[in-house]
């Protein structure tokens, strides 16, 4: 006899199955993926409409079954709703729950991929219009860092003398290369290096209610953008889009 158990989880995407079920792809609380049914939930009657839509958090019941979990029960713990309603704050979401889903594995937690999640949510549904992009930014970095990719910043990653002006940075690499070692490297900036390092290391609640420089919001991210596509194996289509002017 299967034992159904709780689960806390943040929905990613959901997939249709065949005429009234939904497939839910989850982040668990510990940082892995699950994928689960959800028998009915297309049905305007059913009781999981509306709670379990991609950027929502919820208490789950889950019972195992042959290939899939199924879903038996659903309490919302947050619904995100703001970032459903509002086309700026939707297409910012839509590349954090795209990165998550490429990222986390099946079997293999890492717990502060969750909360990373959670905190860059609930930071884009509240935060200036005008902040979305970095906190995007800020959120690609420490998932990048969790993911074993965490750039370096303080000396050359080559020859390890001191990040001076005029050093670029390898995306091979992972960090700054020095004018000697640089080469063909993309350059990166003084004020663009020194906001990486603030960004890694501030609260998701301090990134989106900062007044930072717009030219290295703007560098930060696209150089950002260049890290995680070299990095993750799987076309980003949420972050191309918001990078082409999907999003503010």
């Amino acid at each position: 006899m299967t034992t159904s158990y709780a689960l806390r989880a943040l929905t990613l995407r959901k997939t249709k199955l065949g005429e009234a079920d939904i497939i839910l792809t989850l982040l668990s609380d510990d940082g892995r993926i699950v994928r689960a049914v959800a028998k009915g939930m297309r049905k305007p009657t059913s009781r999981f409409a509306g709670r379990l839509e991609p950027a929502s958090v919820a208490d789950l019941m889950l019972a195992p079954g042959r290939t899939l979990e199924i879903v038996s029960d659903a309490r919302s713990v947050d619904l995100h709703a703001g970032l459903r309603t509002d086309y700026d704050r939707s297409t910012a979401a839509s590349v954090v729950l795209d990165v998550l889903d490429k990222m986390a594995v099946e079997g293999q937690a890492e717990e502060r991929l969750f909360g990373l999640a959670c905190a860059t949510l609930s930071a884009l549904e509240h935060a200036p219009i005008e902040h979305l992009r970095v906190t995007v930014t800020a959120f690609l970095l420490k998932a990048m860092a969790m993911h074993g990719y965490r750039p370096h910043l303080d000396s050359c990653v080559s020859c390890a003398c001191a990040a001076e002006s005029g050093a670029g940075f390898s995306l091979e690499a992972g960090g700054v290369l020095c004018p000697a070692c640089g080469g063909a490297a993309p350059p990166l900036s003084g004020g663009s290096r020194d906001m990486l390092s603030w960004l890694l290391a501030s609260t998701m609640d301090a990134v989106s209610s900062a007044e930072l420089p717009a030219r290295e919001v703007g560098e930060t991210f696209s150089l950002m953008r260049q890290f995680v596509t070299y990095h993750l194996p799987a076309r980003l289509k949420a972050l191309e889009f918001y990078a082409n002017g999907g999003g503010s």
